[in-house]
């Protein structure tokens, strides 16, 4: 699942016996107003959500929704994941780029968990919710998702952490190379430092997105 492509709601089909309309209004917009990609994901993965909501059992509402029934949601993604997550047994375990199959399971990449989660989050809220309340924000989530995030590097040999200072050194790099060019330089090629001024912006900038998605 990737964060900014298609979301979790193809994993769902099918309809409940609990009434959505009881347990949360879907989200809602002017017929007339184009939506964003952004957006538009956002809506399909809250519909999604009301929609496992009506397919639990017991029967669940939205106002007695917890954290942990938001990490039960998404170890139920993971039967839809695309990302190999190797066990500490495989002999794979560890390395990016493995030269061979194994029986290991497919998981969610903890990247489009953590973007589901931040979308899901603001949809709540649009649709009424309370920051306090708000079961997407629940200290055991954020745990959840760290955890994931750890397991995951572990297993699939991606130091997140790692990736993301060194992402920013090269950032900072660039801004002192960009920033000690001579006058004269600047001059006969002014247009030039400001594109390496901006490469080193956008990189810096992509620090904080996810290395590996489904």
């Amino acid at each position: 699942m990737d964060p900014s492509g298609p979301g979790p709601s193809s994993a769902m089909g099918g309809s409940g016996d609990a009434p959505a309309a009881a347990m949360a209004p879907p989200l809602q917009r002017p017929a007339t107003q184009q939506l964003s990609r952004y957006e538009s994901q956002k809506r399909r993965d809250w519909n999604t959500f009301l929609q496992y909501l009506r397919n639990h059992r017991p029967p669940l509402t939205l106002a007695r929704c917890s954290g942990a029934h938001v990490i039960e949601f998404l170890r139920y993604l993971d039967q839809f994941g695309k990302t190999k997550v190797h066990a500490a047994g495989c002999a794979y375990y560890g390395q990016p780029s493995p030269p061979g199959p194994c029986p290991c399971p497919l998981r969610q990449a903890w990247g489009s968990l953590d973007a589901l989660i931040g979308r899901l989050r603001a949809a709540y809220e649009e649709s009424g919710g309370t920051p306090e309340s708000n079961p997407f924000a629940a200290r055991a989530v954020r745990i959840y998702l760290r955890e994931v995030r750890d397991s995951q590097a572990k297993a699939r040999g991606i130091p997140y952490e790692k990736k993301k200072r060194k992402r920013a050194t090269q950032a900072a790099a660039g801004d002192h190379q960009a920033s000690s060019s001579s006058p004269a330089s600047a001059a006969a090629g002014g247009s030039g430092s400001g594109s390496s001024r901006a490469a080193a912006q956008v990189a810096g900038g992509s620090s904080g997105a996810a290395p590996s998605t489904t």
